[in-house]
């Protein structure tokens, strides 16, 4: 898998409910460049990370910030999806928050991919 193929949305859904098992989510959002490269994002601009993850939950309030992203990193299978996630893991309130005061979340949620929505 290169950089220019597609998100594999069977195991993307597949590593959701992997972190849905542990933390039930309220939002799950993937951006980042392979995303923003299926949908039609010219090719002139600073690529980023490939996948940059956004998980909310309220099931993360309590559990430290280190715990939560290592945690979720490690349930992502980079052999079936190409390449390491940036993760960020926030209860409702700290993505609300985080999501106007941090560039590289505010970037990624330009162009997201809604996870948890139905397909079709």
């Amino acid at each position: 898998m290169s950089a220019t193929d597609p998100v594999n949305q069977v195991e993307l859904r597949r590593y959701v409910r992997r972190v849905d098992d542990r933390w039930p989510l309220e939002r799950a959002l993937l951006g980042g460049a392979r995303v923003a490269d299926q949908q039609g994002v010219g090719a002139q601009r600073e690529r980023g990370p490939e996948f940059v993850v956004i998980l909310v939950s309220e099931a993360f309030d309590g559990v430290p910030w280190l715990e939560r992203v290592h945690t979720a990193a490690s349930l992502w299978d980079r052999s079936e999806m190409g390449d390491e996630p940036d993760v960020h893991c926030y209860t409702a309130t700290e993505f609300e928050r985080r999501s106007t005061t941090l560039p590289r979340l505010r970037r990624a949620l330009e162009h997201t991919l809604d996870v948890l929505a139905p397909v079709g």
